[in-house]
């Protein structure tokens, strides 16, 4: 089962969209099998990391401006801002897809887990594709 999910986030920042991926895998009646979640842009991620902590969130975000800077004068993809070429490299860095297994019907992430939405340049909507296999 494919799901298109779309979502609209005010600002660049790692947001947690655990409960809407847990929500499709409730409703496709997979009890056993594999989710993937797959994001439709190139400026744009997804990733597990801990989700119980804020600070871990902040961190991450600091650690990829600091890592990824704007203004690098490297950059020869300049043209649609100062952050689209950053916006890129990140998304290359952290992936686009993340595959998590389904047990009893539900994500079967670690304690810890959470699903994280990586926007680069926003405030943007943007569009995933859920897939739940089994």
């Amino acid at each position: 089962m494919n799901h298109r999910l779309e979502i609209h986030v005010d600002r660049p920042g790692l947001h947690d969209i655990t409960r809407e991926v847990a929500a499709v895998v409730a409703t496709s009646g997979v009890a056993d099998g594999l989710c993937t979640v797959f994001v439709q842009h190139t400026s744009a991620s997804v990733i597990l990391n801990e989700g119980a902590d804020p600070a871990v969130r902040r961190d991450l975000e600091a650690w990829l401006a600091r890592l990824v800077p704007e203004g690098d004068e490297l950059y020869t993809h300049t043209d649609e801002g100062p952050d689209d070429m950053p916006s890129h490299v990140k998304a290359t860095l952290t992936g686009v897809s993340v595959a998590v297994p389904v047990i009893d019907g539900k994500l079967a992430l670690g304690t810890w887990q959470a699903i994280y939405f990586c926007e680069f340049d926003g405030p943007r909507n943007r569009k995933l594709v859920v897939t739940v296999l089994g």
